[in-house]
């Protein structure tokens, strides 16, 4: 009977493992980045994202126990961020215009945020299928928030009248593609860069819609200043 109660003293008094340290999924999604850009999709694992952080990888295995979660940590901020900004940019404006200007420069500025991992998900070969099927449906989704806006600025004449659709397809590809191209050392910023597509499409200064002549086909294309003699 004594050693009865002697054995629960002890193994009452027993300590019951180190406290779980709290793991910042920002953190997290930082440290697979940074792993992306160093070595690819096949670079990223529980053991090199655990040494990232400096902590054991039993402990962040407790939180994060396979790469498709490491992998859909970093896709969840990225997509959180970006949809957060662009329909807070919507909401700041009614003018199509302004909405739109701000879309390029969020994207922009996103392209280059993200471009160390950004071509991984476009590329999508070498991720789980549960994050590519993720990714799509976010894709579309944030795809509509801009086919509505282009649609506006081409109701309202500030965009030649065409497929929405393929209009917000080919603008967000020129964006995307910056992922692809930046080079810090180059000293482009996000901004110029941004002001230079707002150029291409001619919606700088815009304060009221441009003029517009109708096509035989229908649509409308812009008008052309006329030449003198």
């Amino acid at each position: 009977m004594a050693k009865k109660k002697s054995a629960e003293v002890v193994s009452s008094a027993r300590p019951r493992g180190r406290p779980r340290l709290p793991i910042d999924r920002d953190a997290v999604a930082d440290a697979v980045a940074e792993l992306l850009h160093e070595g690819g999709y096949d670079a990223v694992g529980i053991p090199e994202v655990a040494e990232k952080l400096a902590v054991s990888r039993a402990t962040l295995y407790r939180t994060v126990p396979t790469k498709a979660d490491l992998m859909g940590i970093l896709f969840e901020r990225s997509t959180r961020d970006l949809t957060k900004k662009a329909k807070a940019s919507i909401a700041a404006t009614p003018h199509p215009i302004e909405q739109l200007t701000s879309l390029i420069r969020i994207q922009a500025d996103g392209a280059v945020q993200m471009r160390r991992y950004m071509p991984v998900f476009f590329g999508g070969g070498d991720l789980p299928p549960e994050v590519v099927a993720r990714w799509h449906s976010w894709s579309r989704r944030f795809e509509n928030i801009w086919v509505k806006v282009v649609a506006a600025c081409m109701r309202d004449g500030y965009l030649a009248k065409d497929d929405p659709v393929v209009a917000t397809r080919l603008i967000l590809g020129m964006l995307i593609w910056v992922a692809r191209w930046y080079r810090p050392v180059e000293k482009v910023t996000p901004e110029e860069i941004a002001d230079v597509a707002i150029h291409l499409l001619r919606l700088e200064g815009s304060a009221k819609p441009k003029n517009a002549a109708p096509r035989r086909d229908g649509r409308a294309r812009r008008s052309v200043p006329k030449t003198s003699g």
